[in-house]
């Protein structure tokens, strides 16, 4: 249980980003902070609506740091979900608190009609493509959103969906043209330029994928995954300064994953050993053999069947770290360039 509560809230922090996460966190713990003070205050009719004030803040200033993180268009759907809702406990609170009860069930059905209303095909048939994919029928899966994009050609996370699909199936070339057409239906999206240097990377085109992860990581500062990726591709192209200086930023926003420190850790320690600098290589290191567990996650990960483009690509680093963490290789070796 614990477990999965772990794994459930590193998803929704993977999922908002460093920067949302804090200003989340902020504004719960602050007006929170705020109404507990205001308890002290005895005999005071004010406080009661203050208080309410506050939790209309927090849940409205939620509502904003969430929804601003989805793709559009499922912005624009809940939107239309909890506007009217929120105007209904509105007026509950301060216009009709004698009809509270009546109002604030009149929000929650809202929502929920709202919920089987604006529900389009796309979830279900996104469903049917994950059954075959977990048969390994990438053909069938990838067929199945050819048609959901024939149906709704504009909307970004059906390329999305449909370029990790042919990632998986090893069809590099018609994912980059999915991921390419996401960054014109949508060219602030930081997802779409980072899959495009993913994708990028993983065919060995290191300049393009380049290109594509400094965009991304201009467009999201503060995600560590865009970081992380442009530090791997420096670390491919043997840019040691500018690898160690991404990479440490994408540990200073926190991490989640064992695994992707791990990695963290090798590419920093390859970059210093490059530039000649054995105390640093050798600090890293250690910090590499505290995250060893990262090994245990990728094991299974790069068994499966469905990880070739994968161990293509970071295959040789893990093997790398396990090496590092065993003894058995030097870290001046890590000084040899790519």
């Amino acid at each position: 249980m614990i477990k999965s509560l772990e794994r459930a809230f590193n998803d929704f922090a993977f999922f908002l980003g460093a920067a949302r996460l804090r200003a989340l966190f902020l504004l719960i713990a602050g007006t929170g902070l705020l109404s507990l003070m205001l308890n002290a205050v005895q005999g005071e009719t004010w406080v009661t609506a203050v208080q309410s004030g506050l939790l209309l803040i927090a849940i409205f200033g939620a509502a904003v740091i969430i929804v601003g993180k989805l793709e559009r268009e499922d912005r624009q759907r809940w939107v239309a979900l909890l506007v009217p809702a929120l105007g209904a406990v509105l007026l509950a609170i301060f216009f009709l608190p004698n009809l509270a009860t009546l109002l604030f069930g009149a929000a929650a059905g809202w929502i929920v009609a709202g919920l089987l209303v604006f529900r389009g095909r796309s979830p279900m048939e996104y469903q049917k493509a994950i059954r075959h994919l977990r048969r390994s029928e990438y053909e069938e899966a990838v067929k199945i959103m050819d048609g959901v994009i024939q149906a709704d050609p504009d909307k970004p996370n059906h390329y999305r969906f449909r370029a990790e699909l042919l990632r998986l199936w090893g069809k590099l070339d018609r994912a980059r043209r999915d991921y390419f057409k996401m960054t014109e239906l949508d060219p602030t999206s930081a997802v779409a330029f980072n899959g495009l240097a993913e994708v990028n990377l993983q065919a060995g085109r290191f300049d393009d994928a380049l290109t594509a992860a400094n965009k991304a990581a201009e467009l999201a500062p503060d995600e560590w995954v865009a970081l992380y990726n442009l530090g791997m591709i420096e670390d491919r192209l043997g840019r040691s300064d500018e690898a160690i200086d991404h990479l440490t930023r994408a540990l200073d926003l926190g991490v989640p994953e064992v695994r992707h420190r791990l990695l963290i850790h090798l590419y920093m320690a390859r970059a210093y050993a490059r530039k000649g600098d054995t105390a640093a290589a050798q600090a890293e290191v250690i910090a590499l053999r505290k995250d060893k567990n990262g090994l245990s996650e990728w094991s299974p990960i790069l068994a499966s069947d469905q990880a070739e483009t994968l161990r293509a690509v970071i295959g040789e680093d893990v093997a790398a770290a396990e090496q590092l963490i065993g003894g058995k290789l030097d870290v001046t070796a890590l000084g040899v360039a790519p």
